[in-house]
């Protein structure tokens, strides 16, 4: 059964940084595109940033030079460090994983709960 569990969301000002994290298991980790998504009040849930197998990264525009996605394999845990926050970062941020190696779109197979952060301005 696949199972991702983030941590690490909570209250900041803005400007401040956050680290969110995500362990993943019943799949095979190191062979997993990787994701994170997030859903904010009264909107839809949306991209991110991923990250493949080999360690490529994307960015979505409001985060690049702010965000950074990174992964572990060893520890089976994909990380995002989430610099210079603003107010309209606030939101529920989820893991996610794709079965492929290499991430294909925003096309994820597998969801974690979601972790809160919000931003105060």
């Amino acid at each position: 059964q696949v199972r991702l569990a983030e941590s690490g969301g909570g209250s900041v000002e803005a400007g401040g940084s956050v680290r969110l994290s995500c362990t993943g298991s019943g799949f095979t980790f190191m062979t997993a595109c990787m994701g994170w998504f997030r859903q904010s009040i009264g909107k839809e849930r949306s991209g991110v940033a991923t990250i493949d197998s080999g360690g490529s990264t994307k960015y979505i525009d409001s985060v690049k030079g702010r965000f950074t996605i990174s992964r572990d394999d060893a520890k089976r845990t994909l990380y995002l460090l989430l610099h210079s926050l603003k107010p309209e970062d606030t939101a529920m941020y989820y893991c996610a994983a794709a079965r492929l190696p290499y991430c294909v779109d925003w096309d994820f197979d597998y969801w974690g709960q979601g972790t809160q952060v919000t931003v105060a301005a």
